[in-house]
């Protein structure tokens, strides 16, 4: 497809995970449903392998969900223990040989895996094992991390393994992973992207959000800690944890909060769509503004507009809470249209403005974002054309000025808008009467964790581990080893 390679409108998570072991029926379908329920954080690929107390399963193809699977693919993966995955393009491309699960046979028998997050070591990594002999089908980070797992079962205990395996690799990643009947869940040290730890009737999960878990009618147990590897028991019955690695700092991902996870997920400890409404209410306090309609840009600023509007009229300003923007749900993303020219068409096919909610009105528009600008742009041209008389913007992230190395999908400061630009200047080009973005401060107070523990790689341009050719904004190194010899 032309155009694939387009920085999205929008950041984009770029995977969800599951994993799951049940006492005594087969996971495939469960992991189906929970797949659905993850189905926003990738839509390129999906995949599940299962093992049936004798050998592994898998079926994965590229697709939605519900185009990548059918009844017959459900029906062919048996097993009560088993992992899924769906994917938005990450290291590696668009393709089959990156699409996940990934499986791999080796002398002590086959694993499979399942990752969210981006390797910032793969290449040294991977240079290593070829030398050792290890023959690679693809070249993204999954791969790698599966092949230096498989090595180190040879030699190694289960959980010996995978410690081995996180002294090596230097990253963000939450992992699932199949071996021997075994179903296992990993976070990186730092707990970059999300794992949560949940009971079903008959066994227990483990999914990037809670949502996946309240799709099967479970509970929610906690996050899995950074650092922190959970086995599933083969019966269902329970799992182990082991920490295997330790870190003096967190590095969550501020962005599942603002953006990419589910409002009705909990990460940690805090329901997401509570967090947004006070990012809301913190840019009312911040830099509110008396307008007659405060609206969102569906659906991504709607929780955000909510606290807004709920803080302007605690403090007496007569603003109205209204939808003004409706969403078609059956176009397209708009970043695959190969010309911007239809990109800019595919913005109004997508969003069409209620008039009667606008003309004559002064309106505060709320987005969590602005990565390129050119979406903020066709909305605001299409207020001023519904009859808007002002239009003041309100984002509930800072400006994001740098890539994310992490696994998301900002791939260059010349596409970002806030690059090199001051927020004024920024205003200008999308046509706003005034913008403000929140401050990392607000963000800090909503989520409840210091900057410290935070990954603001992309609003500061200081990131929490070794990426080459950026600053760090802690005492951090990647794994030192010899490229091209053995250990």
């Amino acid at each position: 497809m032309p155009g694939k390679a387009k920085l999205a409108n929008k950041p984009r998570e770029k995977c969800g995970v599951v994993g799951m072991s049940l006492s005594d029926r087969d996971a495939a379908r469960p992991l189906y449903y929970s797949l659905y329920a993850l189905q926003h954080r990738g839509q390129e690929s999906a995949g599940i392998v299962t093992h049936d107390g004798f050998q592994q399963h898998e079926h994965v193809e590229m697709g939605l969900v519900g185009d990548a699977f059918d009844e017959d693919d459900i029906e062919q993966l048996p097993g009560p223990q088993g992992i899924g995955h769906v994917r938005y393009p990450t290291a590696g491309g668009v393709n089959e040989c990156c699409a996940q699960p990934f499986s791999v046979s080796f002398q002590s028998g086959s694993l499979g895996l399942a990752h969210n997050g981006n390797l910032v070591n793969a290449d040294e990594v991977r240079t290593q094992l070829e030398a050792q002999g290890h023959a690679f089908t693809s070249n993204g980070d999954t791969e790698v991390i599966a092949h230096d797992l498989a090595r180190n079962l040879l030699d190694d205990g289960l959980v010996s393994a995978v410690r081995e395996t996180v002294e090596r690799i230097h990253g963000s990643y939450s992992l699932t992973i199949t071996y021997g009947g075994k179903v296992l869940g990993l976070r990186d040290p730092q707990g970059n992207r999300p794992l949560v730890l949940g009971e079903v009737e008959d066994g227990y999960i483990l999914a990037s959000e809670s949502s996946a878990i309240d799709t099967l009618g479970g509970e929610r147990i906690r996050d899995v800690d950074p650092g922190e590897l959970v086995i599933l028991e083969s019966d269902g019955s329970g799992y182990e944890s082991y920490h295997v690695a330790d870190a003096p700092q967190t590095a969550h991902c501020f962005f599942e909060h603002v953006y990419f996870a589910r409002p009705d997920s909990v990460l940690d400890d805090r329901l997401v769509y509570e967090v947004r409404r006070e990012l809301g209410r913190q840019l009312w306090e911040d830099s509110g503004i008396e307008t007659d309609v405060v609206m969102p840009v569906p659906d991504s600023g709607r929780a955000f507009a909510t606290g807004y509007a709920e803080a302007a009229g605690e403090d007496g300003a007569k603003t109205e809470f209204a939808e003004g923007l409706m969403k078609n749900r059956y176009v397209g993303r708009t970043f695959i249209m190969p010309t911007q020219g239809e990109r800019e068409q595919a913005v109004r096919l997508k969003l069409n403005p209620i008039k009667s909610t606008i003309e004559g009105k002064t309106v505060t528009l709320i987005d969590d974002s602005i990565v390129r600008g050119t979406t903020s742009t066709q909305l605001i041209e299409l207020l001023y054309e519904a009859g808007a008389e002002e239009v003041h913007v309100r984002i509930g992230s800072p400006p994001i000025i740098a890539p994310c190395y992490m696994g998301i999908d900002m791939k260059t400061r010349e596409e970002l808008i806030a690059a090199d630009r001051s927020v004024e200047e920024i205003r200008d080009k999308i046509g706003a009467d005034s913008l403000q973005y929140i401050s990392i401060d607000a963000i800090t107070e909503a989520i409840g964790r210091s900057e410290t523990d935070l990954c603001l790689g992309c609003v500061t341009g200081e990131y929490p581990y070794d990426i080459e050719g950026e600053e760090r904004d802690r005492e951090i190194s990647r794994p030192d080893f010899a490229e091209g010899t053995a250990d």
